[in-house]
């Protein structure tokens, strides 16, 4: 069911809907204030007082009444269960490193507040609606970036992200980092009491990696279509023919990738006439990092593709345990905490995202090999100048990294808490990894664009698409033809930022 957002400044309810990645992304961008439908409110208070009555029973309720993960057989005093749900958050904020951004934050916590939506968490009302205050008034926690194994939950993020409803912690407030209790007195908000199960309703569940798998695909989404269009200037720049892109050869495969990218090619590329350039191969048999664009995209777009339905299906479903089902009178423990399915899929989408620089980079080397009527290292006196080959080795040693973080961390698994959490997902590391490997990524095309366009600037026969013609004059207009040696670091930073900042209006159109 699609979402209607609406337009930044005003309400945003959320409801029981299916969100998609899009749907969430644009609301962490447009920063709507959010309240929550009647229906999820009525949901919610129907669990918060099941669990209450529950909670007054003899009976153990696993982190409710008992200790956590092996300590469940231990039992704690009626009285004691506030006091329980307060010694979690604080022991389990084991958060270390550089905290994450502010936009990544907000979106652990909305994709949070999709889990309490159920009313199968046992969180109260009043602590939901405090973490939509901190929403509303943009007082968004700091989350230090590692310290989760991606089962049992997201316990360290998570319980950094529940601090600040303590008081504890810290916030982004104003633009600046700082202590959470002057967040809440400025406001003039006390820190909340939890009440049973709060504690380990607000650490348990993925949603710091789900976060972080939703942002990736968001910026890959984005990124399969740049790779599209940097790689139609190097066709061009390399004299390519124009066999392998058309539509009656994509046709006999029956992968509908590798016809979206072989079409967006033919819009990229039309008007050109680089194929009828004498430095075109007369045997039409390009290289196979150009010939073969249109199988190794689309092959990166399917695993993008999957990736979104897997991390779409996560972010909307319940992620806790235990679960409470006051319809039923029942409370139920299971694995709804563990993040293997999204673990495995960030793993996935690493090896996309490496192979798509792998591809790019090899356009790359080709552009420097003095062929197709090119100059050794796209400088007019090579020898006294270098041109472009260290830029070369930058973007192999980024591809070099790729393929090492590309392998996958999913596959191990570390005992945690004396063998009742005896398997987990390692998704946190898939999920740092993949976001170096997606920086590597927005660098490697950069230097092919580069590259490239330095390259159609020696073809003085050369007639750029007008697509391609528009991308050329951009970079142009920040970076200039390279007649003698500079210092390149600074040329490759701002075609990244080039490509980054122009990336929307370069690509739409494009499938």
């Amino acid at each position: 069911m699609e979402t209607t957002i609406e337009a930044a400044g005003a309400v945003h309810a959320l409801g029981l809907q299916r969100y998609s990645i899009q749907e969430l992304l644009r609301l962490v961008q447009e920063k709507p204030r959010l309240e929550l439908s009647p229906d999820v409110e009525e949901k919610i208070q129907a669990c918060q007082d099941f669990v209450q009555l529950k909670s007054a029973e003899d009976r153990y309720i696993y982190g409710t009444n008992t200790g956590f993960g092996s300590l469940c057989e231990t039992r704690v005093e009626a009285e004691e269960m506030e006091q329980l749900q307060y010694n979690h958050v604080i022991s389990h904020a084991c958060g270390i490193g550089e905290p994450i951004a502010p936009e990544l934050s907000r979106l652990v916590m909305l994709i949070k507040l999709l889990t309490f939506r159920s009313g199968h968490t046992g969180i109260r009302l009043g602590t939901v609606r405090r973490l939509i205050d901190f929403w509303n008034e943009d007082v968004i926690p700091v989350i230090p970036r590692k310290g989760t194994v991606g089962a049992s939950g997201d316990l360290s993020p998570l319980a950094h992200m529940a601090l600040p409803l303590l008081g504890l912690g810290k916030v982004y407030l104003e633009g600046r980092i700082t202590d959470a209790a002057r967040g809440l007195s400025q406001r003039g908000w006390q820190p909340i009491r939890l009440g049973p199960k709060e504690g380990l309703a607000l650490t348990n569940g993925v949603q710091y990696i789900n976060a972080i798998g939703a942002q990736s695909l968001g910026r890959l989404a984005t990124l399969t279509k740049c790779a599209d269009l940097v790689a139609s200037m190097s066709m061009q720049a390399f004299s390519c023919s124009l066999t392998f892109y058309q539509d009656i050869l994509h046709q006999t495969s029956l992968h509908p990738e590798r016809r979206t990218v072989a079409a967006n090619l033919r819009r990229l590329l039309e008007g050109s006439n680089h194929h009828q350039l004498p430095t075109c191969a007369k045997s039409r048999q390009d290289p196979y990092s150009l010939r073969c664009t249109p199988q190794v995209h689309a092959a990166v777009r399917q695993a993008v593709d999957f990736g979104a339905e897997i991390i779409e299906k996560e972010c909307n479903s319940v992620s806790d345990n235990p679960l409470f089902f006051p319809a039923q009178d029942e409370i139920l423990s299971g694995g709804n905490l563990h993040g293997e399915s999204t673990a495995m899929f960030l793993d996935f989408l690493a090896i996309a995202a490496s192979e798509l620089a792998s591809i790019s980079e090899r356009r790359t080397y080709l552009q420097l090999c003095g062929k197709r009527g090119l100059p050794d290292f796209l400088v007019k006196h090579s020898g006294l100048n270098s041109g472009f080959m260290v830029a070369q080795y930058t973007s192999a040693a980024l591809v070099n990294e790729n393929k090492v973080l590309s392998t996958p961390a999913s596959v191990d698994t570390i005992p945690t808490c004396q063998l009742q959490e005896d398997h987990v997902s390692m998704g946190g590391t898939s999920a740092y990894k993949l976001c170096q490997i997606i920086d590597n990524l927005e660098y490697v095309l950069a230097i092919e664009l580069l590259t490239a366009v330095q390259a159609v600037d020696f073809h003085q026969n050369l007639r750029l698409s007008p697509l391609t013609q528009r991308v050329r004059d951009d970079l142009r207009e920040q970076i200039a033809f390279l007649e003698n040696d500079r210092v390149m670091s600074d040329d490759i930073e701002q075609a990244r930022g080039c490509l980054l900042e122009n990336a929307a209006d370069w690509v739409e159109g494009l499938s």
